[in-house]
């Protein structure tokens, strides 16, 4: 069975839906499928110590940081603990980055000089404690892309990206992997899979961002929500699937590309070579 990390998913979404139990068997699931490790983004303040729980309870890593969306609701002190957190946690292995951070222009009515507050913030701290960065990238790569040639990090990965192919290979440049997931499984995704296929191999890694971005075969239209179907829920059980499109839109095999991405995740989030030695 191919050995797949997963770069981006928010186990403790499960939790909060169902419990501990079901966060415990969809992490299940996906090693069954072959998932041997996942990467896991806090977003708030709130949720900094269930991913680190999750991430010790069942051998992932983790990142800590206050996400663009939840920056409305970030207080004035959110900085200094998050900055305190990192501090605690610095010896922590399994803390990986600092993440999920960045900036959402396609959200209406986000107050961008917030947003841009939290984000150079967090690229002082990341720089401060010396860690890569989990970037959120929607509509706003190159803004994303300034503040990092003024504050430079040590690269990390930007997530669901889907941006140029110019901007793609300035994220490159600046040491940052490029993450590929669920909407690159649609055949509408014309330039996210041109992207997928033609950029280096050694700058993509696979993730889920589960439970959110379903692949193509897990999502529920407009029409069938209106039916009464409820949304879907991406789960990292996916990721092999996932991994297998990009697979293929490159001419690869599967494993090929699990080895690769496998690599480039240690690469853009050096502490995870030690942990996945043990795997």
């Amino acid at each position: 069975m191919d050995v797949w990390i997963d770069t981006h998913c928010h186990l403790d979404e499960f939790a909060d839906h169902g419990g501990a139990a079901l966060a415990d068997a969809e992490r299940a699931r996906a090693a069954q499928a072959g998932v041997a490790h996942c990467v896991l983004p806090a977003v708030e303040l709130a949720n900094l110590q269930a991913v680190r729980d999750l991430a010790h309870r069942h051998g992932d890593s983790y990142a800590l940081g206050i996400h663009p969306l939840f920056t409305p609701v970030a207080g004035d002190e959110d900085l200094p603990a998050l900055a305190r957190a990192l501090e605690q946690y610095q010896d922590d292995p399994r803390l990986v980055a600092v993440g999920e951070i960045g900036l959402d222009l396609f959200v209406p009515h986000l107050d961008r000089r917030r947003q841009q507050h939290f984000y150079r913030a967090q690229l002082q701290l990341a720089r401060r404690f010396d860690l890569p960065v989990i970037l959120h990238v929607r509509r706003s790569a190159d803004q994303l892309l300034k503040a990092l040639r003024e504050l430079p990090v040590r690269g990390g990965i930007a997530h669901a990206f889907n941006g140029s192919l110019q901007q793609a290979q300035a994220f490159i440049d600046l040491g940052f992997k490029l993450g590929f997931g669920g909407a690159v499984t649609f055949d509408r995704a014309l330039q996210l899979r041109r992207l997928a296929t033609e950029l280096p191999l050694d700058a993509l890694v696979v993730e889920t961002d589960a439970p959110d971005i379903p692949p193509h075969w897990l999502y529920v239209t407009a029409a069938e929500r209106a039916a009464g179907r409820p949304p879907a829920r991406n789960t990292p059980a996916q990721l092999p699937r996932i991994g297998a499109v990009v697979a293929q839109l490159r001419g690869i095999s599967s494993t090929e590309l699990a080895h690769a991405t496998r690599a480039n995740a240690c690469a853009a989030l050096p502490r995870l070579a030690e942990l996945l030695a043990q795997v």
